[in-house]
């Protein structure tokens, strides 16, 4: 039996495990998709030496960047964003292959698309500094947009919260947000910006899908903005993921 999974710290929030294997059940495939919940990324070696039927992984928060020097080889798009969240797993004669691919960046471009506007949607801000973010900045460049990181901390080619005026909003009036800021449990969080400066041409993007409105989202709604989770473009990368897994590649 064919087998796949998902490396992260910590999984509690997974949900390619229950849409893989629910994808095996419905399509007759003889495989099944596992969690593993390792501490540190040293621990991959052990994940491979102790599931040789591995063909494919799924790689999450916080090893997308980490995970790269384990790599054998790395697609152009994972290169160039510098973030890996699908591992293609293969074996040759006696050794172990792991190619790196992004997913994201299919996933979260084609659900943003039909959202924008060229006319109006000219600059994004993205939220956060991570792996993902890495991966939304390169799909908004690629779809033309300027971009500009925000992080609560002074780094280069970045802006801090505090210097969010309700002119920039207006401006940078494609927000995503990459952090998990408002992420289930802690529900009542939002990224801290001038709400109130948003309207109809505001588009918000959260990579959060649970809850599935979170009060970023709906503090923007609020005033006119264009809302969307981040489930679509998780279904979207998941589906991505099985192509490059198959050699499928894009």
């Amino acid at each position: 039996m064919d087998k796949y999974g998902l490396i992260g710290y910590p999984l509690g929030h997974s949900f390619s495990i229950s849409f893989f294997n629910q994808k095996f059940a419905d399509e007759g495939i003889n495989a099944k998709y596992e969690n593993f919940e390792i501490p540190s990324i040293d621990e991959l070696t052990e994940v491979l030496d102790k599931n040789p039927d591995l063909k494919g992984l799924n790689v999450t928060i916080p090893y997308k960047e980490k995970v790269l020097p384990f790599l054998d080889s790395i697609s152009p798009e994972a290169r160039a964003i510098g973030a890996v969240n699908v591992i293609r797993v293969t074996h040759e004669k006696n050794k172990t292959l792991l190619k790196g691919f992004n997913s994201d960046v299919i996933g979260f471009t084609q659900s943003i698309e039909p959202m924008l506007d060229k006319k109006w949607h000219k600059k994004a801000l993205i939220l956060g500094t991570g792996g993902a973010s890495k991966a939304i900045n390169y799909g908004l460049k690629s779809l033309g947009l300027e971009t500009v990181f925000v992080s609560r901390y002074e780094r280069p080619d970045t802006i801090q919260y505090e210097k969010i005026t309700p002119e920039v909003v207006r401006e940078y009036n494609v927000i995503v947000n990459c952090t998990p800021l408002g992420m289930y449990p802690h529900t009542d969080e939002c990224p801290n910006l001038p709400y109130e400066a948003m309207d109809a041409h505001t588009i918000l993007y959260d990579l959060i899908y649970n809850p599935d409105q979170t009060l970023f989202m709906r503090r923007g709604k609020q005033y006119g903005a264009d809302v969307k989770n981040g489930l679509e473009m998780l279904l979207l990368q998941a589906f991505a993921s099985w192509e490059f897994w198959n050699g499928k590649e894009k």
